[in-house]
């Protein structure tokens, strides 16, 4: 099961460098069922897998100029905030037992896994109803709904570090909504943002977990050996296809979640 853990690891790398995004939220599901790890655990190590592998695909398009770095920072500091503050105070106080649904107890773990699922759902709504948007045309952004991006930031830093996936699917939107970046822009914009974040997110766990970091390095360079692989079958492959192929096998994978959580209650 490790080893098709690590396979996983593989095809999330090259799914992020195929269509920007979403295979970052296979990390948790790859860690809890496949390597057994805690879903708290798996949460933290996810972000420094979505954190790094996007750090990688974030470089790439600085050197491009795809990155709008004001719109970055308008975005960046409430998601900071809020992904740290989850992550180092919020998730270590919330109780253990959490509440009944019927007869069926549901436990922190599994409210995690859960929630998780229902951000599975939105991921691939957002990724099956994608439009093409190579059409868009190339626009300054316009930073006149600094309040709606502040409390965007801070909705997907808080939802991030719950469930430890990047946001990508939420954040792209509001990039090109609220601040008028064009899809490109938004796209690379994205990456910066979420690697940034889950890092910091991720710096709140290294006090409150034991880290297995010859295991969490070997998981993170296998999935950026996937992200430039994906890079370059890229060129090849239509992404907006992929992407919505892929939304409807998170979607499924959404599914999985749930009937496994319910049958393990």
């Amino acid at each position: 099961m490790e080893t098709i853990g690590f396979i996983g690891a593989f095809v999330m790398g090259i799914t992020l460098g195929l269509i920007g995004g979403g295979g970052s939220i296979l990390t948790v599901p790859i860690f809890v069922y496949l390597m057994h790890i805690n879903p708290i655990t798996a949460t933290a190590y996810s972000l420094f897998v979505v954190g790094v592998t996007a750090a990688v695909g974030a470089f790439q398009n600085m050197k491009k100029g795809l990155v709008d770095w004001k719109t970055a920072l308008v975005f960046s500091i409430p998601a900071f905030i809020a992904v740290y503050t989850m992550r180092k105070y919020i998730l270590p106080v919330i109780p253990e037992k959490l509440f009944s649904i019927g007869e069926i107890p549901i436990d922190k773990n599994m409210g995690i896994m859960l929630f998780f699922a229902i951000i599975m759902f939105l991921a691939a709504i957002s990724m099956i109803r994608s439009r093409n948007s190579d059409k868009t045309e190339e626009t300054e952004s316009k930073l006149s709904s600094i309040p709606l991006i502040v409390l965007e930031g801070l909705g997907v830093g808080l939802i991030t570090g719950a469930v430890g996936a990047g946001g990508g699917f939420l954040i792209i939107p509001a990039l090109v909504l609220l601040a008028k970046l064009p899809m490109k822009k938004a796209v690379a914009t994205s990456l910066l943002i979420i690697a940034v974040k889950s890092l910091i997110g991720f710096i709140g766990d290294v006090e409150n977990l034991e880290m297995d970091w010859n295991f969490l390095l070997l998981f993170t360079g296998i999935s950026i050996i996937g992200v430039f692989i994906g890079i370059w079958l890229s060129r090849y492959i239509p992404g907006q296809k992929l992407k919505k192929g892929f939304g409807w096998f998170v979607l499924f994978m959404g599914i999985f979640i749930v009937i496994r959580e319910y049958m393990g209650a």
